[in-house]
């Protein structure tokens, strides 16, 4: 009796990479832009001992049904969050970025209220911690090339928070205007002029109204939610420097 059944297809037979997904995680914290780095173990034989690096991990074919689920499943192993804002960044790879071997990675940036974060160091790091941008692409020496894609990503978060909203996904809701308006200027690093900010964030239709929360003054003040949380709003234009700013 004939096998009508299809052949299996052929394993080609070539040496295959290491795969894997690298999360930069971003959060405002005590007035500065944060990002969630990972130690890695201190023995000798694992690469790069005791330095620190982008939390990250290689594919699991069995859990992961493409790069995203790897990366969401990273990014819960080491905040227990679920669903922030989530976003391909690009791909690295070559034959000198890992002592084992050749390898690949792809990688993804998170932006995460730092309120009610849970920490996780997971099975293979020493520790985990949140470090300040600035101070670390000042002088940092990251595991892998882990150095080179957080330049990467804070330079692709900076420009895109200059005429999007994503600095609303780093905050708790509900918040108000004023708190806005200075995570934006944390994110960029500069002030952005006041009156133009409010009119500007009320016309893109992008906050819904969630009633009064304590303001800065201890005043009641309105307090807004994110309409929709599956994309940023784009602006027409980028932010102008608060005036003397």
């Amino acid at each position: 009796m004939k096998n009508n059944a299809p052949a299996s297809p052929a394993i080609p037979d070539f040496p295959r990479p290491y795969t894997t997904v690298d999360v930069v995680i971003f959060t405002v914290m005590d007035a500065a832009l944060q990002v969630l780095l990972v130690q890695r173990p201190a023995e000798a034989q694992d690469p790069f001992p005791a330095l620190w690096a982008l939390p990250g991990g290689f594919v699991n074919v069995d859990l992961d049904a493409d790069l995203e689920a790897c990366a969401r499943r990273k990014l819960k192993e080491k905040t227990a969050v679920d669903s922030p804002y989530l976003e391909q960044l690009g791909s690295w790879g070559g034959k000198a970025r890992d002592p084992r071997g050749w390898s690949a990675t792809h990688v993804y940036f998170a932006l995460i209220p730092a309120q009610h974060l849970t920490l996780t160091k997971g099975a293979n790091a020493a520790d985990v911690a949140w470090f300040e941008v600035d101070a670390l692409l000042a002088d940092s020496q990251l595991a892998f090339d882990h150095s080179t894609i957080l330049h990467t990503a804070v330079e692709r978060l900076r420009a895109k928070v200059e005429y999007t909203s994503l600095p609303a996904f780093l905050l708790p809701e509900p918040f108000t205007l004023p708190q806005l308006q200075q995570t934006y200027e944390t994110v960029l690093g500069r002030p952005v002029d006041k009156s133009g900010f409010r009119t500007r964030m009320l016309a893109a239709q992008f906050l819904q109204e969630a009633g009064h929360v304590d303001g800065s003054s201890n005043r009641p003040a309105m307090g807004y939610k994110l309409s929709d949380r599956s994309a940023p709003v784009v602006f027409p234009r980028t932010f102008s420097p608060r005036a003397g700013g």
